[in-house]
């Protein structure tokens, strides 16, 4: 039975990822902290691993005597209330716990990294716009992408002079466009909004935008376990470009199209908006979705990407469209009575 290990698996992808395992008969462990909630992790096959991910010394002796066929790097932070944790967590999490790995002469097989199509930034910006390609120069503009980033980088090394016995790290990337589905909480800010009769959008230049449901970023990371040549990088999507407002009249339809008010406010206003959320943020010591990074996230208008590498190298094949998708959403939303 091939053994997995998982990080981030009590977040929105990495709770999706566990059930994929269990569906294959693997030994699956989880990382946890101690502050972790298991609230989607009730399966009784599952076995729990505290790590810390912020010492690769404490890593090494929390891993020691255990052995995994595969590692899904999940974890990570897409809100902080301070940049250097960013790159505290997205970025040194990382290296340490590979580190750790290599250090442990542990025998992994294939290693994934859930990375985000956020380490390219505003690429391509010119109308009408294009694909981006993994030969395009990334140049992100949040926090998030840049730790995302940084930790990419680093991995590469791997393989051009490597870290010790890291030599040919079995390492792939994997870069999804924005992820949704049930139990994912930003998205669902959207559909709370339009439930009370308001949907809010920025900018007056035509958008692109592209999704891909949760269940067909786990596919992807299982190909990639599978098929996956080390130091390779694709991008996801469900391989279609929607409009900026596409998303929210799926929404509205699935809530039974209340009315509504749709307010496109212009750049500045979301600059104003977020400047003064971050803001608040550091005085009240709670993270807000109306940061600096949403910001950049929504004023880029080209999120068109290709996943043609997936399709060919991995064999992926997008299930979900974004209509089957939000459906899905919605229901599950109100069936656990988010909504």
């Amino acid at each position: 039975m091939d053994k997995i290990l998982i990080t981030g698996a009590t977040g929105f992808i990495g709770g999706f990822i566990v059930d994929e395992a269990l569906r294959q008969d693997m030994e699956v462990w989880v990382a946890v902290r101690k502050s972790s909630s298991r609230q989607w992790l009730t399966d009784e096959r599952i076995r729990f691993v505290e790590l810390n991910l912020s010492s690769q010394e404490q890593l090494e002796k929390q891993l020691e005597g255990l052995s995994f066929d595969y590692v899904v790097h999940a974890a990570g932070v897409t809100k902080c209330l301070n940049t250097e944790d960013f790159f505290r967590i997205n970025t040194e999490g990382t290296k340490n716990l590979v580190r750790a790995l290599i250090a442990l002469e542990m025998p992994i097989r294939k290693f994934v990294y859930v990375s985000s199509l956020s380490v390219y930034g505003p690429v391509r910006e010119q109308q009408p716009y294009e694909e981006i390609r993994e030969s395009d120069t990334p140049r992100p503009n949040t926090a998030y992408g840049r730790s995302k980033l940084e930790a990419e980088q680093w991995l590469s090394t791997l393989l051009s002079h490597g870290e010790g016995s890291g030599v040919g790290f079995p390492y792939v990337i994997l870069r999804p466009t924005g992820v949704y589905g049930p139990r994912e909480r930003d998205y669902f800010l959207m559909a709370k909004s339009i439930k009370s009769h308001v949907d809010f959008a920025v900018g007056y230049k035509p958008q692109d935008i592209t999704f891909v449901y949760v269940t067909d970023v786990v596919q992807a990371i299982f190909l990639a376990l599978e098929r996956g040549e080390t130091g390779r990088a694709y991008f996801l999507s469900d391989d279609e470009v929607y409009r900026s407002s596409t998303f929210s009249d799926l929404i509205r339809k699935e809530l039974g199209n209340p009315w509504w008010i749709r307010i496109t406010a212009p750049l500045w206003v979301l600059r104003l908006v977020t400047f003064f959320g971050e803001h608040i943020s550091h005085i009240t010591g709670k993270i807000s979705a109306l940061n600096n990074d949403k910001y950049n996230i929504m004023r880029q208008r080209n999120w068109r990407c290709d996943i043609q590498p997936a399709v060919n190298e991995l064999g992926y094949r997008p299930k979900v469209k974004l209509e089957e998708g939000v459906r899905r959403t919605i229901k599950w939303y109100k069936d656990n009575k988010w909504l």
